[in-house]
């Protein structure tokens, strides 16, 4: 049986649902995470959820700020949240899919404008944590665990994952400093980037437009922020992934498009 699963950094759920339910209708994922809902849990729109058949849900949120959310079709148990750097501020949730997969999903700190964490303690927070969750998943490893971490990781890695590789040295989510540190995280927790195991590191990949660009698409100034990873005992079993770049262009667009991976078939 397959299993897809999307990741979607959707800016506000209650101002873009309506673009939540034509993702639906066209991809139908099992398992929807979301990140930067931006509603607290008593204000997240359940009913229109459970009407798309999303009966299973982790609701972590806050108001006007951050918040995760895991929307399932399937069941899940052990939901849980988890909290980094002494901050109750809604960027982690985690749940077991059907098969003992655990599933994460994050929302890394954007980190601010200045990429230094003595003058910027925006910065500073990512760092610490990028490490916080590093240590937690190197000291929770175990070989043949069954794991999905995905999410806005708010980091694009590779030279290709950025419109300008040199002129983004030294912005916020491409630095070397940030880079090395999601790669710490990857290895601590024995992740392979799903996404990229379909889509060779050569070729430009994309999932975020800033709103200030005047035509994001003859521009096409991206960075990839949004990530999914597996572990090696899902590895062999990944049958497709795809970056729904044109979702961009929909009214009322979130700054991030969705990410979708299939596992099985």
């Amino acid at each position: 049986m397959a299993l897809r699963v999307i990741t979607w950094n959707i800016n506000s759920i209650r101002l873009r649902i309506a673009n939540v339910r034509r993702l639906v209708a066209e991809w139908a994922p099992e398992v929807l995470c979301l990140q930067e809902t931006k509603t607290p849990d008593d204000l997240f729109p359940r009913e229109a959820f459970g009407a798309l058949g999303y009966r299973q849900m982790l609701v972590h949120g806050m108001k006007g700020y951050n918040g995760v959310a895991i929307l399932s079709r399937i069941p899940f148990r052990w939901p849980q949240i988890r909290a980094w750097c002494a901050r109750a501020d809604c960027r982690h949730a985690t749940v077991e899919l059907p098969g003992g997969i655990e599933l994460h999903n994050i929302y890394v700190p954007a980190g601010g404008d200045v990429p230094d964490p003595e003058r910027n303690p925006k910065f500073a927070h990512k760092l610490r944590f990028l490490d916080e969750v590093a240590a937690w998943f190197a000291a929770k490893r175990q070989d043949g665990r069954r794991m999905i971490a995905m999410g806005d990781l708010n980091i694009a890695p590779l030279a290709t994952d950025v419109w300008s590789h040199k002129q983004l040295l030294t912005v916020v989510s491409h630095t070397p400093v940030e880079v090395e540190r999601l790669g710490l995280l990857q290895r601590a927790g024995g992740f392979v980037d799903a996404v990229r195991h379909f889509v060779p590191e050569h070729e430009r990949l994309y999932t975020w437009w800033s709103y200030r660009a005047r035509d994001w698409a003859a521009s096409n100034r991206g960075r990839r922020l949004d990530h999914i990873w597996v572990t090696d005992a899902l590895a062999g079993e990944l049958s497709e992934a795809r970056v729904y770049r044109e979702s961009r262009g929909w009214d009322k667009a979130s700054d991030h498009v969705p990410v979708m991976l299939t596992i099985g078939n």
